[in-house]
């Protein structure tokens, strides 16, 4: 069974990977610095209906790799923050029961956005960031809107 569970882990992290390395090759017309569709986030959706405790291991091997891949420490540090906050918030929306999957991912849309201004304050030291906030969260509502979709669609094909 462990084998098991390290092997579908590592397969979901393998993929968050390839979706977020895929999500760099796509330019969006979007004037707003730090707008991403979140297409590896659609992995550690997926795993948090599946394991909770395996999201989590996707989301940190998710962001410490693609850190040391694709971006530099300072996207690793704003990817960290968005990712703990995100998943943080998707899973006591889980846990609870009362949300759909594209409702726990539009939180998790939301928060990630969030998390991100958050540590860019804190590093920039300057509240002039949060100018970008409500349109981060409009962004951050219609991927996860995009990404909870998709996410249920797989899911309802691999329960059966």
């Amino acid at each position: 069974m462990k084998n098991n569970y390290i092997t579908f882990t590592a397969l979901a992290a393998a993929l968050a990977l390839v979706l977020g390395y895929v999500e760099h090759l796509i330019p969006l017309p979007i004037p707003i610095p730090g707008v991403k569709l979140g297409l590896s986030n659609l992995a550690v959706l997926f795993m948090l209906y599946t394991d909770r405790r395996a999201a989590w291991v996707v989301m940190f091997l998710k962001v410490l790799l693609s850190g040391l891949l694709f971006s530099g420490m300072s996207a690793f540090l704003f990817s960290c923050a968005g990712g703990i906050l995100s998943l943080a918030a998707m899973h006591a929306l889980h846990a609870s029961g009362k949300f759909s999957v594209v409702g726990v991912s539009i939180a998790g849309g939301i928060f990630h956005n969030v998390g991100q201004i958050l540590a860019a304050g804190l590093i920039l030291r300057t509240g002039s960031v949060f100018y970008y906030l409500p349109f981060l969260i409009a962004a951050g509502l219609v991927t996860g809107i995009i990404i909870g979709i998709i996410c249920k669609i797989v899911l309802a094909r691999v329960h059966k």
